[in-house]
């Protein structure tokens, strides 16, 4: 913490600076809003519109699932319901401005990348060298993603606001009455 001290015509102007990395607090949020973003996008899909999902994921004209194997309504709803999980853990932690609940939002998406990062790398399909280059990349940011909130989370728990800053005022010398 740091405390500076202004003099003024009548006392003095005390601050704090807490020792708090903002930062680390903006990166971190900025992380997570994306895992969010990424979480509620895939998983909304999935889980109420999987035979779309199936057949045009990620949209764009690629189609990354659907030269994966035939159609299965139980398994593309259940990636949904798991990415809207990890959606909804990135969400409270964005809701809750806690760090520790962003360490396991990202301890999880890590989890769920690193298998799924290897899945994809050894199994191409039918993808052209571009679709499968960016299926890769994709599958890299989940991990990534999750590694660098971990890395980036600060080591308080909630973001403290900096306490208001004051004025401790003196009394003014009255002059001796006169006689």
């Amino acid at each position: 913490m740091r405390i500076s001290l202004r003099g003024t015509g009548d006392g003095v102007r005390v601050n704090f600076r807490l020792k708090v990395n903002r930062r680390r607090w903006i990166a971190l949020f900025a992380l997570l809003g994306v895992l969010v973003a990424i979480g509620l996008i895939t998983g909304l899909w999935a889980l109420f519109a999987p035979s779309s999902f199936y057949d045009s994921f990620p949209g764009f004209g690629l189609h990354w699932v659907g030269g994966d194997g035939p159609y299965n309504h139980h398994l593309v709803t259940d990636v949904g319901a798991f990415f809207l999980a990890l959606a909804a853990i990135s969400g409270a932690a964005l809701y809750y401005r806690d760090s520790v609940i962003a360490r396991v939002s990202g301890f999880g998406w890590l989890v769920f990348g690193v298998p799924h990062l290897i899945y994809h790398a050894f199994h191409r399909g039918d993808l052209g060298a571009g679709a499968f280059t960016l299926e890769l990349l994709s599958a890299v940011a989940i991990p990534a993603l999750g590694l660098a909130i971990l890395l980036v989370s600060p080591r308080e728990r909630f973001p403290v606001p900096e306490p208001a800053p004051f004025t401790v005022k003196f009394p003014r010398r009255q002059p001796p009455p006169r006689r």
